[in-house]
């Protein structure tokens, strides 16, 4: 595989047949106006689109020409197996992800690729800022804990990453297994796998990211199938040593009580207890 020139980053974004043609334009056109351009761009169709979508691939080729690589799956897997395929076609060593309806401000990459570059880091995530219609449109600012130390202990009780915003080490990301199948959790385990193996972390603690909310967003983050999961994935940060008992237990307690309430309940409860607290 042709590897990237230095100084580059490839950008990895997967899109499924239901998102909004008009947002998969906006999300691509704010990583071709990055202050520093990507060489590589892996966009993985998970599944067959519509032809409104199809249409913007099509545009994107025309804009990107060789520095676009397209993978068509053939039916939709989900955003972890799309990543999974895409992170091995990626030609350069960092790569920054990116959603297919949200807006990454223009200085993103860059703020991020120098942290990657001259700090001993495998993951650089940052703020982000939640919208409906237009940026800017809600006061939400999801903002997590800057330093390594501080991401270990916080990775202990939530996920200690914005996973829109987040630039990485390919080699780091494929020695930790990359992205594997855990419904609703597919990111923060591989956070927690690279962390245990002695990855460092960084959060840009200004916005980089505008981030597109709605659609059931926190509706999706309850329910019993949801809660399944997320016991599960508790008890495999115990069964791993990465939290205590007394955290085991809190965190179950508290994550069963955000998943069984009405999803406009959960939606605040997010804002005001768990976003602003770091």
């Amino acid at each position: 595989m042709e590897q990237c020139t230095e100084n580059t980053y490839s950008v990895l974004m997967s899109v499924y047949r239901k998102e909004n043609p008009v947002y998969f334009r906006q999300s691509i056109q704010s990583m071709m106006k990055q202050t520093l351009p990507f060489s590589d761009f892996v966009l993985v169709c998970d599944g067959p689109l519509t032809r409104e979508l199809d249409e913007i691939v099509q545009w994107a080729q025309e804009e990107m020409g060789d520095r676009l690589q397209i993978i068509r799956l053939k039916e939709n897997k989900g955003l972890g197996y799309a990543l999974k395929i895409g992170i091995p076609r990626c030609r350069c060593e960092v790569i920054a992800r990116m959603d297919s309806d949200d807006i990454s401000r223009p200085d993103r990459c860059q703020r991020q690729f120098q942290l990657l570059e001259q700090g001993d880091y495998a993951i650089v995530s940052g703020s982000l800022q939640e919208f409906v219609s237009e940026p800017g449109d809600m006061d939400r600012v999801r903002q997590l804990p800057r330093t390594s130390e501080e991401i270990l202990k916080y990775a202990q009780k939530r996920n200690p990453f914005n996973h829109p915003c987040v630039m990485f080490r390919r080699s780091e990301v494929l020695r930790a297994g990359n992205y594997q199948d855990f419904p609703g959790f597919e990111d923060y385990y591989l956070w927690v796998r690279m962390l245990r193996k002695g990855c460092k972390g960084y959060n840009v603690q200004e916005v980089i990211l505008d981030m597109r909310t709605g659609n059931g967003m926190y509706d999706r983050r309850g329910g019993s199938r949801y809660l399944v999961w997320v016991l599960r994935f508790q008890k495999y940060l115990y069964s791993r040593h990465f939290i205590s008992t007394g955290r085991f237990l809190k965190n179950c307690i508290v994550r069963t009580a955000v998943g069984i309430v009405p999803g406009s309940v959960r939606e605040k409860f997010y804002h005001i207890f768990l976003r602003n607290s770091k």
